[in-house]
């Protein structure tokens, strides 16, 4: 049994390997991550840790997929390149090794592996958690985090998850092109994930009311629901409190990089029809 184990242990290790190109990187961004860490270290414990995080990336460039194009699958960590659920990723990540007392890079490593991948461990590119709906369900399984669903009201709307986007248009990412064995395997995933039922915010409440300043706290994460044919989430960013309402903190396509929208959440909602509302995603303490 000691001797699989150790086998065990090895693979996981071998698999969670970088490639040189990303190596290189990695010197960066560990040094960016164990300064924010050592930051971190002695802040007060009232201290909201998601927030504290979220705005130091503030100004990084976005870019998209950033997580594509490694055959074999591995771990990426990119703190200089976000895009909406990067960030999301590397700010759970950062929280959690400080939850845990635990100021390592490695203890960063393995933060995001647990979330991003599947039972924590990188087999290949189907077992990378895709839709952000399986990513709840899978942390919220490993108690990293939780979703809030009521009261009721404003939790008063009902989404019935249907997702396919993946299985119905693989030529949309580099691994599906090239291993088109993975398409049926992503297509039993979205068939898993299809059919569950979650209470959200609708964008029409998304205001300045005390019962939205009471369901939803500063540095919750937000997923912007959306009527996309095949999708779940839209979009990802922190909640931030302000006195005219409630506002993202996000890597914005719109913007090029991590920024605090300006305006509310509620006039960004209206700004994008196929936008349904909000789901509110807290992270364990």
């Amino acid at each position: 049994m000691m001797l699989r184990f150790v086998i065990y242990m090895i693979l996981v290790f071998v698999l969670a390997l970088p490639t040189k190109a990303q190596t290189k990187q990695l010197a960066v961004d560990s040094v960016t991550v164990c300064q924010l860490l050592r930051e971190a270290r002695h802040l007060p414990a009232s201290t909201n840790l998601p927030l504290f995080f979220a705005r130091k990336f503030i100004g990084r460039p976005y870019v998209a997929a950033t997580l594509e194009g490694n055959d074999p699958e591995c771990l990426v960590v990119n703190t200089r390149q976000l895009d909406c659920t990067t960030l999301v990723e590397n700010v759970v990540a950062l929280t959690l090794c400080v939850q845990r007392r635990d100021f390592s890079y490695f203890s960063f490593k393995h933060a995001l592996i647990d979330m991003r991948y599947r039972g924590g461990i990188i087999k290949d590119y189907t077992s990378r958690i895709h839709y952000f709906t399986d990513w709840i369900t899978e942390n919220s399984r490993a108690g990293i985090i939780r979703e809030i669903q009521s009261p009721n009201p404003p939790f008063s709307a009902l989404q019935r998850v249907s997702v396919s986007y993946m299985s119905q248009h693989p030529q949309g990412y580099e691994a599906l092109r090239q291993h088109p064995d993975f398409i049926r395997d992503i297509r039993a995933i979205e068939q898993k994930i299809s059919g569950r039922q979650f209470r959200y915010i609708p964008k029409s409440v998304v205001g300045n009311s005390k019962l939205l300043r009471q369901a939803i706290k500063d540095g919750d994460i937000i997923a912007i629901t959306c009527k996309k044919p095949g999708l779940d989430i839209a979009h990802l960013g922190f909640a931030v409190w302000k006195n005219d309402g409630l506002h993202l903190l996000n890597a914005s396509q719109l913007h090029k990089k991590v920024v605090e929208e300006p305006m509310t959440l509620y006039r960004y909602l209206q700004k994008h029809p196929s936008h349904t509302g909000i789901r509110i995603i807290r992270i364990n303490k």
